[in-house]
């Protein structure tokens, strides 16, 4: 954002203006009151003398009246005056003391309620950590869940990346505590990797949940390290559900693709491979990406801003078989359809999905009957709007699994039900 200055131009004061504000001048710190008023009544000079030519004894009386007179006068003048400092005085001292303070109250110890975001962040704290990655690529902070009391953690590929060949990570724990970690695995096409801390125990893993009960307009709340500020929580809803995110795609035309959950709370750079939960705090997501508006600076240079309220988590249901395939020391495996595609908006038939480019002899798709041209409008009861949700959605599944496929050929829409292949066997 550019910072605009206003610069105002003053001329010089003539010797008027310079008298007006020396007469004038304002008065910084604290406000001035008035100074107290003067007393009120006429001013008393000094007593006109009682004592003239000595008189007789009847003036002498009357002169002694008159002093006597003169004295009530004057005593009752500074009687007024003095009434009226006293009662100006009181005035002031009434209105201050009508004036009220800052108090302070100790309410005690906040209790989280159940369900609250209070709650649900003080149960999955403590298996929340920070990842502190180095290599030759640089260096940059990510965030974790603990999976094990003995170190294994689970975090993104594309936070442990940047220790590969030979760099460093270093994992820091809710209680203060590091230590050093190792790889133990990762999967790009998941954006999922596993690695072990180093000499420690009784860690306490976190709590996972089903992503399957989630339900757009449920509260979530994100945990993690966003910009290297540790143990930051975030909360907002679920605003989508199978949303399909491409956050990558390698020179062989590999996709890391997966059917997100959708979230508005903040998730920004660093938030990556910490917890999405549900307000019981399970975890029911990986935060992984998010949707940036890009700016451009003063010279030119394009920077991403934050959070913009649209996050994107990887669900735990889909994770943990890659995850267990990683702790079990296997190459992940992905489910397989066995065809190519492109997007298609609308074709000659109306039709908007996935159309079919080219069909491997032998996969899922070709045992199915599924043919070149056939565009795949959904897999199950998900929605397929193009390639990217084709891939997103298989993600979701295993080797194994059995979908029903739907799919319209020449403007008439068919199912057909088929057995995933996987990528192990190239089937």
């Amino acid at each position: 954002m550019d910072v605009m200055h206003e610069e105002t131009s003053h001329p010089s004061p003539s010797q008027a203006d310079q008298h007006a504000a020396t007469s004038q001048l304002p008065t910084y710190g604290a406000s001035q009151g008035p100074a107290y008023p003067p007393p009120t009544g006429s001013p008393v000079g000094p007593a006109p003398s009682a004592f003239g030519p000595v008189p007789d004894r009847g003036r002498r009386k009357g002169g002694v009246v008159g002093l006597l007179v003169a004295a009530l006068l004057v005593g009752g003048a500074s009687g007024v005056g003095g009434a009226a400092l006293w009662t100006s005085q009181q005035e002031d001292s009434q209105a201050s003391s009508n004036v009220q303070t800052a108090r302070v109250v100790d309410t005690g110890t906040t209790v989280a309620t159940e369900g609250s975001v209070q709650d649900a962040a003080t149960k999955v704290m403590p298996s929340v950590v920070q990842i502190e990655v180095s290599g030759q690529g640089g260096s940059g902070s990510g965030s974790g869940i603990v999976l094990s009391s003995d170190g294994e953690i689970l975090t993104n590929a594309h936070v442990t990346e940047i220790a590969a060949g030979g760099g460093q990570l270093v994992v820091a724990f809710s209680d203060g505590s590091r230590a050093r970690a190792t790889l133990v695995g990762s999967d790009s096409l998941t954006d999922l990797a596993v690695i072990k801390a180093e000499g420690v125990s009784d860690l306490t893993p976190a709590t996972l949940g089903k992503s399957a009960n989630l339900a757009v307009g449920q509260g979530v709340v994100a945990v993690g390290s966003p910009y290297g500020l540790d143990a930051t929580v975030t909360s907002g809803i679920v605003s989508a559900l199978n949303r399909p995110v491409e956050v990558a795609r390698d020179q062989s035309g590999n996709t890391t693709a997966y059917p997100a959950i959708q979230t508005d709370a903040a998730i920004n750079p660093g938030n990556s491979g910490g917890p999405l939960i549900d307000m019981s705090g399970n975890v029911v997501g990986i935060n992984s990406s998010i949707r940036t508006s890009g700016t451009t600076d003063a010279y030119g240079q394009t920077a991403e801003s934050g959070s913009i309220g649209l996050g994107f988590a990887i669900p735990i249901d889909a994770a943990m078989p890659i995850v267990e395939q990683i702790r079990n020391g296997e190459e992940p495996t992905h489910a397989r359809l066995g065809i190519s595609v492109s997007d298609v908006r609308t074709d000659d038939t109306g039709a908007t999905g996935a159309q079919i480019q080219e069909s491997t002899e032998g996969s899922a798709a070709d045992k199915a009957g599924l043919q070149r041209g056939d565009v795949i409008t959904r897999i199950d009861d998900h929605a397929v709007t193009g390639s990217d949700a084709l891939i997103a959605n298989i993600r979701a599944y295993r080797p194994g699994d059995q979908v029903e496929i739907t799919y319209v050929r020449g403007g008439k829409e068919s199912t057909t039900t088929l057995t995933l292949g996987s990528d192990a066997t190239g089937a």
